[in-house]
C-alpha cells in the first residue's frame, strides 16, 4: 500500500477546486495571494452547521451590506439577525457581532493572526481558528471538520466510532499537512471529502489518493466513517397566540438574547414541552381566540416542535406587549423559519 503524499492532493486541488465567492484560486506555485480574513471568517461561521449550496446566496447578500468588519461593528444586531434569518443557530449571527466589535475596538479592525488570540473571540473554537490560520494568514494548522474526518478515516480504515478516534484523526490530519501551501491544501482536504469522498457513494475512481486508501482496499468504504448511533428526536409541543390587528398587524415579541432562537422575533407562545397539559393561560389576556386546522411543524437538532396555532382579532387600542408589525413589513424584522411558518399557516404572508 502507497502512502498518501500531500502532493497528490494539491494537484488535483489546482484542477478541481470549488469556485467559492470567499475564496482565491490555488496558489499553483505563484506568488501568494491570499484571501481577506474579513471573508474567511464569515464563510466559515456560515459553514457550521450548513451546507455550502445553502450559505453561497446568504453569504453574497452578507458580504454586500456589510462588506468590512468595521461596517459589521457598527450595525444594528436586529439587521444582522434579520439577514441570517433562515440559516439557524442564531447564536453564530450574535457572535459574529460581538467578534466584530471587539476586532474593530482592540485590534483596529485587523484580525489576531495567532491561534490563543483567535480562540479568545466569541464564536471561534478550534477548527475556525485553524482555518483562519490556514486560509487567510497561510500558517501551518491543521484543519480538521465532518469532511476531513471522513476522508482522513477512510485513508487510513479507522474503524472506531468517530467521537472516540478523533484525537488519532487529528494526528494523522497533521502528519499529512505540508509545509507549504497551507491554506490551499486545508481547502483541498475538505473539497475531496465535499465532493469525491462523500457520505454515501463516493467517487473513489476519481480520488488523487485512491491508491493508498486503505478503506478502498478492503472494501469497506462505504461503512466508515463509523458513527455513533443518531438518538430518536423527542417531542416536544406548544401553542402559538397569532393576534392579528384590525388594521392587518400582527403582534410579535422579541425571544430572549440567551437560549434557542435567541433575540429573534416571534409569535407569543407557551413553553414547549414534552409532556403535561397546554392550556390557555399563556395567550395574551382580554381575547377571543380561535384553533386554526391543522399543526406547524419545526425540527430542530435535538427535538422535533409541534404547535398548534391559535388567532385573534384585536383593536388599535387593545393594549399589548410587543411590536406590531404590518404584513408587507414581515420582510425586515429577524424572523426565524418557525415564525414564518406560523404565520404562513395562518395564510397571512410572508
Amino acid at each position: 500500500m502507497v502512502k498518501p503524499r500531500s502532493t497528490e492532493l494539491l494537484d488535483w486541488y489546482n484542477n478541481n477546486a470549488r469556485i467559492l465567492p470567499w475564496r482565491v484560486p490555488p496558489l499553483k506555485g505563484k506568488e501568494v495571494l491570499l484571501p481577506d480574513p474579513y471573508l474567511v471568517w464569515i464563510s466559515e461561521i456560515m459553514l457550521q452547521q450548513t451546507v455550502v449550496a445553502t450559505v453561497i446566496p446568504y453569504f453574497v447578500k452578507f458580504i454586500k451590506q456589510w462588506p468590512s468588519v468595521e461596517k459589521l461593528a457598527n450595525a444594528d444586531l436586529n439587521s444582522i439577525l434579520q439577514a441570517w434569518s433562515g440559516l439557524g443557530y442564531y447564536t453564530r449571527a450574535r457572535n459574529l457581532h460581538k467578534c466584530a466589535r471587539i476586532i474593530v475596538e482592540q485590534y483596529d479592525g485587523g484580525f489576531p493572526n495567532s491561534e490563543e488570540k483567535l480562540l479568545m473571540l466569541p464564536g471561534i473554537g478550534p477548527y475556525t481558528a485553524s482555518a483562519i490560520l490556514a486560509i487567510a494568514f497561510e500558517k501551518p494548522a491543521t484543519v480538521v471538520d465532518g469532511n476531513v474526518e471522513r476522508v482522513i478515516t477512510r485513508l487510513f480504515a479507522i474503524k472506531g466510532r468517530t467521537p472516540d478516534v478523533k484525537s488519532k484523526i487529528k494526528s494523522l490530519a497533521s502528519e499529512l499537512t505540508p509545509n507549504h501551501r497551507y491554506g490551499d491544501y486545508a481547502q483541498a482536504i475538505m473539497d475531496l471529502g465535499a465532493t469525491i469522498c462523500t457520505p454515501r457513494s463516493p467517487k473513489c475512481i476519481d480520488c488523487p489518493w485512491l491508491g493508498a486508501c486503505k478503506a478502498r482496499a478492503l472494501s469497506i468504504e462505504n461503512y466508515l466513517p463509523n458513527r455513533s448511533p443518531r438518538k430518536k428526536k423527542v417531542v416536544r409541543k406548544g401553542l402559538a397566540f397569532l393576534v392579528v390587528r384590525t388594521d392587518g398587524a400582527i403582534l410579535l415579541r422579541r425571544r430572549p438574547e440567551q437560549g434557542l432562537l435567541g433575540g429573534m422575533m416571534e409569535v407569543p407562545s407557551t413553553n414547549w414541552v414534552e409532556s403535561g397539559l397546554l392550556n390557555m393561560s399563556e395567550a395574551p389576556s382580554g381575547l377571543d381566540w380561535q384553533e386554526l386546522t391543522g399543526k406547524v411543524m419545526h425540527t430542530f437538532t435535538h427535538f422535533k416542535l409541534e404547535l398548534k396555532v391559535y388567532q385573534s382579532i384585536a383593536s388599535k387600542g387593545h393594549e399589548l406587549k410587543g411590536l406590531w408589525v404590518l404584513p408587507e413589513k414581515l420582510e425586515e424584522q429577524a424572523l426565524p423559519t418557525l415564525t414564518k411558518k406560523i404565520i404562513k399557516h395562518a395564510n397571512l404572508g410572508l
